[in-house]
């Protein structure tokens, strides 16, 4: 829960939206109090004008006069509760039975509309002369008032209904605008480790394009710096190749010298230490070639006869181990990619297996295709990767503890990179589960055809 508290603290679309909601309410609830009041006194001067029409409508003789020995009238129903009473020009006749309806209007009322007090009773009243008399329609204000409020607060419904609709607007709308910065997020996920491509700001906001711009200069500028390694890297292996060559030849020819045997041991190890580092040199040149992912040319390539020029050349190395190294079916499938970079993946992963898979051992291979997916699957028999080392074993250098095999941590490496340039995958899990043994490397293409 704090987690998720701590994201909407420092979440811009969260206080976007809640500074808009809170906003939209406080301005929808003053047009509904503005709105209340308008409606109220509109209602009142509705009323007014119906108090002005009924005594028009005596005027006029639509409504018959009471009779001169009734001096008032309730007329309406209950809830309009409307009196209209016949006045002298001097105030109210007298004589008034005890069962009509009557007001005791003052003397002194005048013509017009008005508002009275009558035992401690609000009355709106309308007085109008008529040839000798005058007509008085009177209305209670605690009638008026409840109309009004009904009146007033009908007009205000679709006010209060539309305060989520517009807050439920509000977050979609906002979550919509925000969704470009999530593409191009997904997007720089996606990315390859070794595209420093530009970022395409023409689809986004004219508010995030300077902080994309900026983005835009430091991929630049790392582009850059990682380009100064590499070729640093690639220019000291090449620089290294010829004085190593040099020096394996005269170990070469020290070794055909007469010596002891204590010295022939140690010129024997010393080779074997040059090897070593002609192979990391050669190493360090593949990868410093291949990471710049430019390759020189993609087109349909047997899976199946690569893995058979990989093995001619890894054979050697398999029988000096009496290892059994070979393919189980013969499955065969056409990658669309550089040949040189899948000689080298499908090179780099048969080596590694055979390197680390003890004497009399196995290393089987399979080709196998689901639906648009194929998979190349090396399962040895080896020691196996622990899972919390194998996101680590692809990164340059990086060896497993306690393994005494001769390597320099470039392998896999190197394997990962060209995997990446053909848009292919690796994943490694235990080719045994129980109890976990062996490695099983899992090669997935997605850009093959099935061979004829």
């Amino acid at each position: 829960m704090d987690g998720y508290q701590g994201k909407l603290k420092h979440s811009l679309q969260f206080w976007l939206s809640l500074w808009m909601a809170t906003c939209i309410i406080i301005v929808t609830f003053g047009a509904v109090a503005m709105s209340f009041a308008l409606a109220f006194h509109e209602a009142n001067e509705f009323q007014d004008d119906q108090l002005r029409q009924v005594a028009a409508l005596v005027d006029s003789h639509y409504i018959s006069r009471p009779p001169l020995h009734i001096k008032s009238v309730l007329m309406g129903d209950d809830d309009t509760r409307l009196i209209v009473q016949i006045l002298s020009q001097q105030g109210i006749d007298e004589g008034i039975s005890q069962n009509e309806h009557k007001l005791m209007l003052p003397d002194s009322i005048s013509d017009g509309v008005q508002t009275i007090t009558i035992d401690s009773v609000d009355w709106r009243v309308f007085v109008k002369p008529l040839n000798d008399v005058r007509i008085a329609v009177s209305q209670p204000t605690s009638v008026r008032n409840e109309i009004a409020k009904d009146s007033a607060l009908r007009t205000l419904v679709p006010l209060v209904l539309l305060i989520p609709l517009l807050i439920i607007l509000i977050g979609i709308l906002i979550k919509k605008m925000f969704q470009p910065v999530k593409t191009l997020a997904f997007s720089l996920d996606v990315r390859p480790e070794q595209e420093f491509g530009l970022l395409d700001e023409t689809a986004l906001p004219l508010e995030i394009r300077p902080f994309i711009a900026a983005i835009n200069r430091l991929l630049t500028r790392v582009e850059r710096l990682v380009n100064n390694q590499r070729r640093f890297i690639a220019d000291a292996a090449h620089e290294l190749r010829s004085p190593l060559t040099a020096l394996s030849l005269q170990a070469e020819r020290l070794s055909e010298a007469e010596m002891t045997g204590t010295a022939k041991a140690r010129v024997a190890t010393m080779r074997q230490g040059i090897a070593r580092t002609q192979a990391l040199i050669n190493q360090l040149l593949t990868l410093a070639r291949i990471q710049e992912h430019a390759p020189n040319h993609q087109a349909p390539i047997s899976l199946q006869r690569t893995i058979r020029l990989v093995l001619e050349d890894l054979i050697p190395q398999a029988e000096q181990k009496n290892l059994d190294v070979g393919m189980t079916d013969d499955t065969d499938i056409e990658i669309v990619a550089d040949e040189i970079e899948l000689k080298l993946l499908v090179k780099n992963l048969i080596d590694n297996a055979i390197r680390y898979t003890p004497r009399n051992g196995r290393v089987d291979l399979s080709i196998n295709v689901t639906g648009s997916v194929a998979t190349l699957l090396i399962a040895d028999t080896g020691p196996g990767i622990n899972e919390h080392d194998r996101e680590r074993v692809f990164d340059t250098f990086f060896r497993v503890l306690g393994n005494e095999q001769a390597g320099s941590g470039l392998g896999l490496s190197i394997a990962k990179t060209a995997a990446n340039n053909i848009g292919a995958a690796i994943e490694l899990s235990h080719t045994h589960v129980s109890p976990p043994c062996g490695l099983s490397v899992t090669v997935k293409f997605t850009h093959f055809t099935n061979a004829n």
